[in-house]
């Protein structure tokens, strides 16, 4: 299996409206570099001033310089049964994609990025940006953004992680979508054209029944994972389902796990059949023993007449979850049923554990706590807003919650911050509160450190 590693120089960030001013390709046969290609290109537009200042690049030196139409042939040639490898492989994949769109050809190449596999392979660096990583690791770059230093820089990098990996970076090879094995309605650019955004993607059938929902940080990327599901018989009945895909950014992966839960709620598309009697089928459950002391269990909803106090998509994380809540309220390990033992549970022989477990603590005192865990679930009654991000930079989202009580969620421009949080409510669009709704808002909060909370 070949490679080709490459680099590009534009003139602007865009791929759908920037042109290539340079490109440098290195093909690599798994042990050495085997050819080259390196040339400047007349991008037929003017270079930016803020480009010039970044690479060196002027439109003087370019005005002799092939267009890309004059060496498209000598690329495809060159390119030809390699995998196409990039620092960042979406932009310089995405401009060679642009380029060749408008010459009317379909250029498509399985493809890798060495962000991605550097992070897997080489952990535990601050950065993983081209000229940072290059540095830490010990690879010159004399000609930091230009195409021909990066790529020489980013064909060092290859090697080292590709001998590192045991599995020479097969499982990071990106393979492009067969368009015989979609659905003969669905177009590859409708595909090519989704949003790398955050958001709520809806999946229609031939009869235009809505047959999946689901949400994602990456929406094109998630519904190329649906397309290339052939591991299952339900992933290759549903790749030959897809007839339409529609979506809705939320730019707030929150907004985005409350918006799916609320649709698969409405619609229960045929695909989601799991989730259509509860998004999460598991849940902490609470009895008082015959001691007095109250116990805290996952369970399945299934198995359970009475309501979860908070609800988990698997039971792997519900228990994590209740770990978490063992350390913070100081509960006992044996109540949560987390260490199964007739005696003390560990953390009591370590003293962490006050002494439930064997009738030492009194059960008020070890219910008071037991009780606090339960208002923390509830907010504590308070009243606040969560801001998280917007669609777009010209906004922010925002989460309601009044008294406990989640309110619904809204966008606002994004210096509505002037204002007092009290006229935030003019923002949202107020919904009904369920168990799946706060046990989203609830493990949200825990996992997620980006947003900010305001309260009332």
């Amino acid at each position: 299996m070949n490679f080709v590693i490459v680099d590009v120089e534009t003139t602007g960030g865009n791929t759908k409206d920037s042109k290539i001013t340079e490109l440098a390709m290195y093909k690599y046969d798994g042990e050495k570099v085997i050819d080259s290609y390196v040339s400047l290109v007349n991008p037929e537009q003017s270079i930016p001033e803020f480009i010039v200042r970044l690479t060196g690049i002027t439109d003087s030196m370019v005005s002799d310089a092939p267009k890309f139409y004059e060496i498209a042939k000598e690329v495809i040639e060159f390119t030809k049964d390699c995998v196409f490898v990039a620092h960042n492989v979406a932009f310089d994949y995405g401009m060679f994609r642009s380029e060749f769109r408008r010459l009317g050809f379909d250029f498509r190449l399985p493809h890798m990025c060495t962000v991605r596999a550097s992070r897997y392979v080489i952990p535990g660096h601050a950065s993983y940006s081209l000229g940072k990583l290059c540095r830490e690791i010990g690879i010159d770059n004399n000609a930091r953004h230009r195409a021909d230093g990066d790529a020489k820089a980013t064909t060092e990098l290859f090697h080292l992680i590709y001998h590192k990996d045991p599995n020479n970076l097969s499982t990071f090879i990106q393979q492009e979508l067969n368009p015989k094995s979609i659905h003969p309605n669905l177009s590859l650019d409708v595909i090519d054209n989704l949003p790398t955004k955050t958001g709520v993607y809806l999946l229609y059938n031939e009869f235009n029944q809505l047959i999946y929902i689901g949400k994602s940080i990456n929406i094109k990327k998630r519904i190329e994972q649906h397309l290339r599901n052939t591991k299952t018989a339900k992933g290759l009945k549903m790749i030959q389902d897809i007839c339409r895909i529609e979506h809705e950014l939320t730019g707030s992966e929150l907004i985005a796990m409350l918006l799916e839960s609320e649709l698969i709620k409405q619609h229960q598309p045929i695909y989601n059949r799991k989730l259509r009697k509860s998004f999460f089928p598991f849940g902490i459950f609470d009895e008082v023993d015959e001691h007095g002391y109250v116990q805290l269990q996952v369970n399945s909803l299934a198995k359970k007449e009475e309501q979860a106090i908070i609800q988990f998509s698997t039971k792997k994380e519900g228990s994590d979850y209740l770990s978490h809540v063992v350390q913070k309220f100081e509960l006992c390990q044996k109540l949560c049923h987390l260490y199964p033992t007739k005696s003390a549970c560990f953390h009591y022989t370590i003293k962490e554990c006050k002494g439930a477990c064997v009738q030492e603590e009194s059960p008020d005192e070890y219910n008071q706590r037991i009780n606090n865990f339960l208002e923390h679930i509830n907010f504590k009654g308070t009243s606040f807003f969560i801001i998280d991000k917007g669609r777009n930079k010209g906004e922010k989202s925002l989460i309601w919650i009044d008294r406990g009580t989640y309110k619904g969620y809204g966008f606002a421009p994004f210096h509505f911050h002037g204002k007092e949080p009290i006229h935030w409510m003019r923002y949202i669009e107020l919904a009904s509160e369920n168990r799946d709704n706060k046990s989203i808002i609830n493990l949200f909060l825990r996992k997620d450190k980006q947003h900010r909370i305001v309260s009332l």
